[in-house]
This record gives C-alpha cells, structure tokens and sequence, in this order.
C-alpha cells in the first residue's frame, strides 16, 4: 500500500507542473495575436503625434498655451511622443475594458463576436496597453533627460529623470506630484493584475477571476490621471468635457455587467445547498451594484453641470488634490482588498497537494473562459 501511494503516474506530474508553472506558452501566444493589435496601435500613435505636431506649428496646440516653452515641436519630439503615446493607451485601455465588460457581462447576440473572441481581443488589447503605457512614460523619461541635461551631468539627469518618472512619488512639484504617483500607480498595478491570468492555473480559476476585477481601479487611476495632469485637457472646454461624457457608457456597461453578469455564480439570488456561504459576497455584489449606479449618476451631473475640475485661463492654478498621503492611504486599502481576496480564495493545501485529474484540467479551462 505504501509503495502504491508514494507513485506518481506522468500525468499526475504533469498536473502538478501544469499548475506551477506561469503559463509562458498562452503569453506567447497572446503576444504572438497582439502583433496585429500593437502595429494599429503605433499607427494610431504615429497620427496623434501628428495631429499634436501640426497644432504645435499653427499656434492651436492647448499644450503649448500652458507652456509656450515648448513651441518648438522638431527640439521637444520626445514630449510631444510622450503625449502621442499617453493618449494611443488611454483608447487601448477604454477599448479593452470595453471587450472585459461585453466579455463578462450579458452576452452580444452578433453571431460574428462570440465569446472565445471577446476574450482573445480583450486579452490582447490588455497587453497592448501595457506597452502603450510603458512608451508613454519611456518617452517622458527622456525628455526629461534632455531638460534636465541643461542644468546638471548626464549621470545626475538620468538619475533625477528615473526618480521622478518611475518611482512613485518621486516628482516632487506642481500637478505632477499627485498625477503622475496616481499614473504610476496605475502603470505598476496593471502588470500583476493582468499578467495573472497566466497564473490561473496556480492560483485557480476563482481566485483569477475575483483578481482580475480589481482591473476596472487601473482605468479608473488612468483615466483619472489623464483628467488632471493632461495639459490637452487642462482648460474648462469641449475637449475636457467630452472626456467625461465618454465614461458614460462604460459606467453603464460595467452596472449592466453587474446586474445580468455572464456567470450564475455571480448572480444575486444564490441557490443550492452552500447558498449560506454566499452571504458576504451578496453583499458586496449590492455594494458594487450601487456603487456602479451612483457613479453613473455622478458623470451625468457632471456633464450637466459643467463643474468637472478644469482650469479656467483666466484664474491661478488650484492646488493639486488629493494630498500625496491620501493616494497611499487609498493604496494600503487596495492592497488590504487584495490580500483578503487572496487569503479568502486560495486554494486549499488539500487540494493544492493533490495532482489534478485529466477532468478537473478540463473542468478548470472552462471556468476560465466561463
């Protein structure tokens, strides 16, 4: 008996490593189905950078009204790339959170858009976007070489440059001292987050998925970001006010996704015999279902209204706001959310231990893409 119970057959071994390993197979794959998606991407790019080029010469650019310093769009290409790339990833992340929520929610009944393709474009979208933001603030950490090249050695320039664009909290002045900590925030919070589906089959299937819903706070810190530190955007204006109407939709698609969600087990009304132990998350589903609705609420006074935190041209910068501490309090909470999500939802050692049988595999793939 003993000899019978220490064996290990190839496919319990193969179990076991199917769920240790990061699945670097499905990324390459992802990556490989992402070519298409990035080269229209940088197409889209390489055309705001000259929307943002021919503003500049003509004297429209919103941008250079702020800060005239820059009116010359041939020596500060790279700021002007920075911008290109910032936007490229703020419509690659509204598009991917878009397929998330369709993907999630109730089902499109288009034949042409079934739900394998939902989930291939929003996987690939997402990675697109991690690289679109990644050139976004490269491109901004050379220009503030450059800048930073007229006042002190190349070795002190790289080195206050890295600081101030990729450790957060390390630009110390003006708006950017809170947006770009709250850009940076969402840039660091996106890799984990969206790289875990390649961990599903460590982690399972169910600790994946409540992971990834924690991905909407990375648009919401975008977008966010983009509000306030977006020199395009800075002035009260159509522009700025076109911004806030377009999160509109995706807050009526995300309350829409909440209250008809694609899967039973996320549904309101829990059934069966372990219903009791759907208590707590009912009622954070009924949190999340009138926190999506009082945020629709929100946007649509906002647009209303007109009071949406631009800058007027005639009055004094505001004071940035939120405090830098409030944004580190805001991230410890995140961090709490995801920790109890995590400790919650593990998997047990029991079964963590036992290899996975060829139907319990199958059964997880599908809960995957469920």
């Amino acid at each position: 008996m003993a000899e019978v119970s220490g064996s290990t057959t190839p496919s319990s071994r193969q179990g076991d490593q199917r769920r240790a390993r990061f699945d670097w197979a499905g990324l390459r794959a992802d990556l490989r189905g992402a070519v298409p998606d990035a080269s229209l991407a940088l197409v889209v790019t390489g055309l705001l950078y000259w929307l943002l080029y021919v503003r500049v010469e003509n004297g429209s650019s919103a941008t250079v009204k702020i800060m005239p310093m820059l009116a010359d769009a041939d020596e500060f290409w790279m700021y002007w790339m920075c911008q290109a790339f910032g936007w490229s990833a703020m419509l690659w992340a509204y598009i991917t959170v878009i397929f998330g929520l369709l993907r999630s929610g109730p089902r499109p009944r288009w034949g042409w858009l079934p739900a394998a393709r939902l989930e291939k474009w929003h996987r690939t979208t997402s990675l697109t976007t991690i690289g679109l933001t990644f050139m976004h603030a490269f491109f901004f950490f050379t220009d503030q070489i450059r800048d930073n090249q007229t006042r002190w050695s190349f070795g002190r320039s790289v080195w206050t440059a890295f600081v101030d664009v990729w450790v957060p909290g390390g630009y110390a002045t003006g708006t950017g001292r809170v947006a770009i900590l709250i850009g940076l925030l969402a840039f660091y919070l996106a890799i984990p987050l969206g790289l875990a589906f390649y961990l599903r089959h460590r982690t399972g299937s169910r600790l994946w998925l409540a992971l990834h819903r924690f991905v909407i706070v990375v648009y919401v810190l975008s977008i966010w970001h983009t509000l306030l530190f977006s020199s395009q955007a800075w002035y009260d204006g159509s522009f700025r006010t076109l911004l806030w109407v377009l999160q509109i939709p995706l807050a009526a698609l995300l309350l829409i996704r909440l209250m008809a969600p694609a899967r039973p087990g996320e549904r309101l009304r829990a059934r069966g015999p372990g219903r009791r132990e759907h208590a707590l998350p009912v009622g954070a589903r009924v949190a999340g279902r009138l926190a999506a609705a009082a945020t629709v609420v929100g946007l649509v006074t906002v647009v209303v209204t007109g009071v949406d935190g631009g800058r007027s041209p005639d009055a004094g910068s505001l004071a940035p706001w939120p405090e830098k501490w409030v944004i580190w309090v805001g991230l410890l909470l995140f961090t709490l959310a995801v920790v109890a999500v995590v400790l919650r939802l593990r998997p047990r050692a029991t079964a963590a231990s036992r290899p996975a049988t060829p139907a319990e595999g199958r059964a997880e793939e599908s809960a995957d893409l469920a």
